[in-house]
């Protein structure tokens, strides 16, 4: 199932998503460093905070939320629900298939973003080394926090036929999870998707 969901997209507008939204995150810290005039004061620690901790605080969320409502867009056209429903394949395995090809899109374009910091990083800055193994765990972290913000997100495009309403959601819960983190709720963060999520991408910033 989770191949054919796959092949499924091979031609929908995830990609875009999954490459196009890191890139841009990325390249508005470049043209932040560059307006400020400061610089890279304190090297990749710097890049790193100007480009994937605001990405992670409500880019990611939005990202997330638009690959869901794309992979079931097609479901809620005309009569694919019900032919879905009708279907021989289970529908529980058609759920699964669904929410973890949103998953997989979500820590691709976690990806994209990353190797845009270090591209970022050494060709622009000419920064030396490499970004930081502390960094790259983040990111891994990060991936594992984004399973169940698309577990959310497949739930509400799933029950949801309208394309922008699970987008309105994330973007709603992506604000509360901002909120609960300078606030220091960190219940929130243990049952909270969004906050999960973006207190992970803060991590040792």
């Amino acid at each position: 199932m989770l191949t054919a969901e796959v092949l499924k997209l091979r031609r929908s507008q995830v990609w875009a998503v999954v490459i196009v939204l890191p890139l841009v995150m990325a390249a508005l810290g470049v043209v932040n460093t560059a307006a400020s005039g400061a610089g890279l004061e304190d090297g990749w620690n710097t890049l790193w905070l100007r480009t994937t901790v605001f990405f992670g605080l409500f880019p990611l969320a939005l990202g997330v939320a638009v690959l869901a409502s794309l992979v079931w867009r097609p479901e809620h056209r005309g009569g694919n629900w019900n032919a879905l429903m009708a279907s021989a394949t289970p529908t529980g395995r058609i759920v699964v298939a669904k929410t973890v090809a949103v998953a997989l899109l979500g820590i691709a374009m976690l990806a994209v973003e990353l190797v845009a910091v270090v591209i970022l990083g050494k060709l622009v800055f000419g920064l030396p080394g490499m970004l930081p193994t502390q960094y790259v765990a983040v990111g891994a972290l990060t991936a594992i926090a984004v399973v169940p913000l698309a577990a959310l997100q497949s739930t509400l495009s799933m029950t949801m036929r309208s394309f922008a309403a699970p987008i309105a959601v994330a973007m709603v819960g992506a604000g509360v999870a901002v909120v609960a983190m300078t606030a220091e709720w960190h219940a929130a963060v243990f049952v909270f998707p969004y906050a999960v999520t973006t207190r992970a991408s803060q991590l040792a910033s």
